[in-house]
């Protein structure tokens, strides 16, 4: 079982964590698609947007569960 990452007695869940870990991949990629000009070939930007942050939340949370190191963090 995951523990939860306790931060001056807060316990934040570890879902928590790989969200903003997420977010900031989304975000350094969100702003190399613009200038690259990939967005012009999105249908939907914002829909784009959230599939995308979504898929690397589940990598990120796929990735931590199997690496050891990113474990001892969270507990």
């Amino acid at each position: 079982m995951i523990g939860e990452l306790n931060i001056d007695g807060v316990f934040i869940a570890p879902l928590v964590v790989w969200s903003l870990v997420a977010l900031g991949v989304n975000l350094v990629l969100r702003r190399v698609l613009m200038r690259l000009g990939l967005y012009r070939m999105v249908w939907h930007p914002a829909l784009f947007d959230t599939a995308l942050f979504v898929i690397l939340w589940a990598f990120v949370a796929a990735v931590s569960a199997h690496v050891p190191f990113l474990l001892e963090l969270v507990h």
